[in-house]
């Protein structure tokens, strides 16, 4: 009989390291570290055709909403970025209140806040400063200020645009769109804010152009 049980030891020594192993591993939930940042910067006139029923500032006429602020997300050079990283507690008032400036609803400003700011690693008053001095950076390129009627523009040429006016490498923007319609643009950013090549991780339009329609 013993050595049926001692088999049986031997067994559960081997198993214990394998499990404790796949509970350090986990997955993207719950996993803080991270390689660059993600900077969205969302187009308000295609966001507000798809939805008429928004009644933020962003769609509201009269506003000329152009590029918002949708977030600045941790990102991970291969794989799937972290997301959820840890429960997080509700953006305080003040921080929502200022946030409002450039982002348009304290529930965006929350879901950012809890689906990737807390893999920052940065409590909730640093990240959102983080986010807007980003945010503030950026220049759009005049060519997007003023547009009286939906254009059609070259992926390439608005990478191009974005990169000459902010003194950044082309690399550091990618294009995200819908049915050839604009999106956003996205900026990768390192962990000090400064532009950077994005990685494969980052997908690009698979269209060659898109379409950009005037603000409201």
């Amino acid at each position: 009989m013993r050595r049926p049980i001692f088999a049986v030891l031997v067994f559960l020594l081997f198993l214990v390291p394998t499990t404790d192993a796949k509970k350090k591993s986990g997955g993207s939930k719950g996993k803080s570290k991270f390689d660059y940042y993600l900077l969205a910067l969302s187009w308000a006139p295609t966001y507000c055709a798809s939805h008429p029923q928004d009644k933020s500032n962003e769609c509201k006429t009269g506003n000329h909403a152009t590029f918002v602020l949708h977030g600045m997300w941790p990102q991970a050079n291969t794989g799937q970025p972290p997301m959820n990283c840890k429960p997080a507690s509700p953006v305080s008032s003040s921080v929502a209140r200022h946030m409002l400036q450039y982002m348009p609803s304290r529930s965006l400003i929350q879901h950012e806040w809890e689906k990737h700011g807390t893999c920052s690693g940065l409590s909730a008053a640093d990240y959102f400063k983080n986010v807007e001095t980003a945010f503030n950076a950026v220049k759009v390129p005049d060519d997007f200020k003023n547009l009286d009627h939906t254009q059609k523009f070259p992926l390439k040429d608005i990478e191009q645009k974005f990169a000459d006016a902010n003194g950044a490498p082309v690399e550091a923007f990618r294009i995200s769109c819908h049915a050839a319609d604009l999106i956003s643009v996205e900026a990768c950013l390192t962990k000090d804010l400064q532009y950077q090549a994005c990685s494969k991780s980052v997908r690009e339009c698979p269209a060659d152009e898109v379409s950009m329609g005037p603000p409201k």
